[in-house]
């Protein structure tokens, strides 16, 4: 059957086809050029979702990172000043003594790129010295700090009850010491202090200043090296022992006649030496972790060393946040976006190390209950109260930086069979002989307000917001006009 013609209203057919939309006219400076023909639209839903987020996230670490940058700046410019005042040529510059170690769970490489974006900037603005004292495991900021007490103590006369020739490990600083009062170089008379980064590190800090101070001379009858566990153990036990250098019996019978002069059979052929295998590139060990010379439970009963001084270098505690973990990734981007608070925090308490100009000491006693951070372990906390029952009252440094606590890895509550002292688990027990000579830096609250102040006018900042006028095309003229001269006659004020 054959297909109906369409049927015609009003002299068009039904099933005809829309008329095609004219074609928009095309910018002829584009046409020229070879571009397409651009059709200014809005972006679809897909591409708005993209933009908002990745938009409103670059501008909240751009507007961290420079508030970050000013709140350094601020910190820096309080302290500036010491970098101009002139030294004597016969007196050494101030140092002070820096402790980090690796957080737990993770490598020194955090605490140092902390130390680095932090706290360097304000030390050398300052134009300071500083000795650092690292603790690559648990431990050693402990035993690194104890030791240099003992060393100090020996210099200033104390004997230890067996002797130890031969082993003079400060020979060198005494030969360069002696130099100095040969050339007439004094040392620095001013307050040095301590610097300590990390609630782990604080910890590791008042365990070795009280065995420094309180413990013998003489090391322990067990000195067995702290045993490792973990993935320190695994490491150690990939490690092969170095391979002897051995040479071959025939390598040292032609040495030996080449040496006595004998002539070999010119007729035979030359014997070659054999090849010595290439001896694999051992990586350095760690040194041995010296073990504690007395336990907190004896600190009662041990007699403070005569060359204590009544007043012990002041200090200044850092924190260190550190959180790992995938499930803890909201909680890290937050900290990400607010380092800016980070940063004022960290810069205001390293200027009033720098400054030096008030000194205070520790509360005796603090609101904290205790120095145990996970609530919901009972049987740590139980084991805490228990060791802190010989000790009368808490004080201030207890409770420094307790937060740190709930941060870290699982790792620091591990517990091992046989494991030594571990000083980040066990609680902090401070000895009141040793708590009532601590002191600790503390910023004046006119430097405080000086520095608030000269943020409001700072250069760098007006700068910043007339280059940007200057692109935008708002910089104000400054010229005088004409009428702004007033009229003849008038006098002008």
């Amino acid at each position: 059957m054959a297909d109906k013609p369409p049927v015609e209203v009003g002299g068009a057919p039904t099933n005809a086809l829309p008329a095609a939309r004219p074609k928009a006219a095309s910018n002829p400076v584009f046409r020229m050029m070879g571009l397409p023909n651009f059709r200014f639209k809005l972006p679809s839903r897909n591409w708005l979702i993209f933009l908002s987020i990745t938009g409103s996230f670059t501008t909240a670490v751009l507007y961290d990172r420079y508030h970050k940058k000013r709140a350094q700046q601020r910190w820096c410019n309080l302290v500036s000043h010491i970098a101009q005042e002139p030294l004597p040529t016969t007196q050494m510059p101030r140092k002070i003594t820096i402790f980090l170690s690796a957080p737990p769970g993770d490598s020194i490489r955090a605490a140092r790129e902390h130390f680095h974006e932090y706290v360097k900037p304000v030390l050398a603005a300052a134009a300071m010295d500083w000795d650092v004292i690292e603790g690559r495991r648990e431990g050693d900021v402990r035993a690194g700090l104890a030791e240099k007490i003992r060393k100090k103590r020996r210099k200033d006369g104390e004997k230890p009850k067996v002797s130890t020739e031969g082993e003079t490990p400060e020979e060198n600083e005494d030969l360069v010491q002696q130099l100095r009062i040969t050339t007439g170089v004094k040392d620095w008379e001013g307050v040095q202090g301590d610097l300590v980064l990390g609630r782990h590190t604080w910890k590791e800090y008042i365990r070795g200043l009280h065995e420094g101070w309180l413990g013998p001379l003489d090391p322990p009858l067990d000195t067995s090296p702290t045993p490792v566990h973990g993935k320190e153990a695994q490491s150690l036990a990939t490690e092969q022992p170095p391979a002897a250098d051995d040479a071959s019996p025939t390598s040292d019978s032609l040495q030996t006649g080449a040496a006595s002069g004998t002539t070999a059979d010119l007729g035979a052929p030359p014997i070659e030496a054999p090849k010595p295998e290439r001896q694999k590139e051992e990586k350095p060990k760690q040194p041995v972790q010296i073990p504690p010379y007395i336990s907190t439970s004896d600190y009662p009963s041990a007699p403070l060393a005569p060359s204590t001084p009544k007043v012990l270098p002041p200090t200044t505690v850092l924190p260190l946040p550190h959180l790992l973990g995938f499930l803890n990734t909201p909680i890290r981007i937050y900290r990400f976006l607010n380092r800016r608070d980070l940063a004022d925090e960290t810069g205001r308490e390293v200027a009033a190390l720098v400054l030096a100009s008030h000194v205070r000491a520790w509360d005796p006693r603090s609101d904290s209950t205790g120095s145990g951070p996970l609530p919901d372990n009972e049987a740590l906390l139980e084991e805490r109260r228990s060791s802190n029952a010989g000790i009368q009252g808490h004080w201030e440094p207890e409770s420094v930086l307790e937060g740190e606590e709930r941060d870290w890895h699982k790792v620091a509550w591990k517990r091992y069979q046989g494991e030594p002292e571990r000083v980040w688990r066990n609680s902090m027990v401070i000895e009141p002989r040793i708590a009532e000579r601590m002191r600790r830096f503390d910023l004046a609250g006119d430097e405080e307000d000086k520095a608030r102040q000269d943020d409001g006018n700072d250069p760098a900042a007006k700068e910043y917001w007339e280059n940007i006028k200057e692109m935008v095309g708002w910089e104000e003229d400054k010229t005088v006009k004409g009428w702004e001269h007033g009229l003849v006659g008038e006098d002008s004020e």
